[in-house]
């Protein structure tokens, strides 16, 4: 993804995060009971890369992030 200067990537993926979250509660009702608690689908994170990021960085967040989201789950149940 390009994004031009003038927007900042926080806003940008904010939007994105946003309005794919309310395209996919429309679309797949059953997102309303998992999430009934807050209107969240999304984890809070995002990673982005300004400059080019090495495959292995990204491996790692990935990762990091999937531990950190079932940590949460955990704590919901």
């Amino acid at each position: 993804m390009i994004i031009p200067p003038k927007y900042s990537i926080s806003d940008v993926v904010g939007k994105l995060k946003s309005q794919s979250a309310s395209m996919m509660r429309e679309r797949y009702n059953w997102l309303s009971k998992v999430y009934f608690k807050e209107n969240v689908v999304w984890s809070t994170g995002y990673f982005v890369s300004s400059v080019g990021a090495n495959e292995e960085v990204i491996k790692n967040y990935v990762k990091y992030q999937g531990q950190r989201d079932l940590g949460q789950l955990r704590l919901e149940l």
